[in-house]
Parts: C-alpha cells; sequence; structure tokens
C-alpha cells in the first residue's frame, strides 16, 4: 500500500470518526427503558413562571417537562407520542415545553422565537404543532425561513405586524437563550430531554417505558 492510499484512507476515517460524533452530539433517539438517572434538579430552574404548559394538572402532583429543538428530527419523532401522552393524561398530569434549540440546527432557535412571539398572542400551542407537522417544509434549510413562520401566524390569524416586531425583538431571543441556559445548568446535553417531577430520565424507547413511569408518579 502506498503512502498516499494511507493518508487517504486514514482521513476517510478520520472525516466518519467526526461525523459520527457530531450525529451524538445533535441527536438522540425517538424518546431518549424508563429510568431515572439519579437525583432531582431545582423545581424553580425547571420550570418558570413564563414556561409553557400544554396540559395543566390542579394538584400539581406530577409535572413533565420537555427540552426540546423544533428542528431536532427526534423531537419531531417524539411529538406524535407527546399528543397521545397529553391527550391520555389530560387534566392529571402538567406538561411544560422549554426551548433548547441546537446550534448546528440553523433555524432552531429562529423556530423558537416564531413559538414565543405566537405565545405572546396566546398561540403557543398552535404554532408548537405547527412547526413540528410541517419540520419537513422548514427543517434542515441553508437559508432563514422567516417567510415560512410568518405564513404559520398567518394561518392562525396572528397579528401579523405584531408577530414580525416579536420575532426581532432582543427580548424574544433572550426568552429563548434564557431556557437553554437553564437547560444546561440542569444537564441537558441533547434533545429531547425530559424531567419527570425533577428527575432526569434516560433510555425511553417506547410510550409504554413513559406511561409506566407517569402511572408510577400517579400512584405515589
Amino acid at each position: 500500500m502506498t503512502r498516499n492510499i494511507r493518508l487517504t484512507l486514514a482521513a476517510v476515517v478520520a472525516l466518519i470518526l467526526v461525523m459520527v460524533g457530531v450525529l451524538a452530539l445533535n441527536r438522540r433517539d425517538a424518546i431518549p427503558s424508563a429510568e431515572t438517572t439519579g437525583g432531582t434538579v431545582e423545581p424553580t430552574v425547571l420550570v418558570r413562571e413564563d414556561s409553557h404548559l400544554l396540559t395543566s394538572a390542579s394538584d400539581g402532583r406530577v409535572t413533565l417537562v420537555e427540552f426540546l429543538d423544533f428542528e431536532c428530527e427526534a423531537c419531531k419523532a417524539v411529538y406524535p407520542t407527546v399528543k397521545e401522552i397529553l391527550a391520555d393524561y389530560e387534566g392529571q398530569i402538567t406538561f411544560v415545553v422549554r426551548y433548547f434549540p441546537i446550534s448546528s440546527h440553523l433555524n432552531a432557535e429562529l423556530a423558537a422565537r416564531a413559538a414565543e412571539s405566537a405565545a405572546n398572542q396566546d398561540r403557543f400551542a398552535e404554532m408548537y404543532q405547527l412547526l413540528f407537522e410541517n419540520q419537513d417544509v422548514w427543517g434542515h434549510q441553508e437559508e432563514p425561513q422567516t417567510e415560512v413562520f410568518v405564513d404559520y401566524a398567518r394561518t392562525l390569524g396572528l397579528d401579523i405586524d405584531r408577530f414580525q416586531r416579536d420575532l426581532d425583538d432582543p427580548a424574544t431571543a433572550a426568552r429563548v437563550a434564557k431556557d437553554r441556559t437553564d437547560g444546561e445548568a440542569v444537564g441537558v446535553q441533547g434533545t429531547p430531554t425530559f424531567f419527570l417531577n425533577g428527575e432526569p430520565l434516560s433510555d425511553l424507547r417506547s410510550k409504554d417505558d413513559l406511561t409506566a413511569m407517569i402511572d408510577a408518579a400517579l400512584a405515589g
């Protein structure tokens, strides 16, 4: 084997290792066996006064928090399961959404700002749904998908001038960044990441795993 061929093979192997590393950092399985990593985290960091709740339980016994990235394929994959969980446990659990845009996803932060701008007009849940259900349209694009998100706002009947102002407002970006900072503080390294009553969950492989833990929490 010549020296040039050896160098070429080494370069290919190095490239493959780099690609595997990037994927490992930025993606997780669709539902990340239902276990906790041990220990709880500070509740006030997991759920802030301005955090977005898709469902709410009056007794406050069970709270499920998801740190997500709207452009993350794994988050989209788990989205149908989350919808089923919300329907199955309506009124029994509080489900909280926290932003955790990953820098390698070029429109993730913008999508989070779009969701936050919709939230300013009380339509967070609807924008959350549109972003995930249309991820194939706007996700993994090199150009900012601003006009696509404005169209979603228009579909929802939002005040478009206000939506665009909020989308560009530094306060909106700061709100998204605050969620990510909280995520980093509680050990989030990828998306989706779930916390059940303050305990980080790992190795969730199916809806049954997650529902088993929710049922246990409700029975506890």
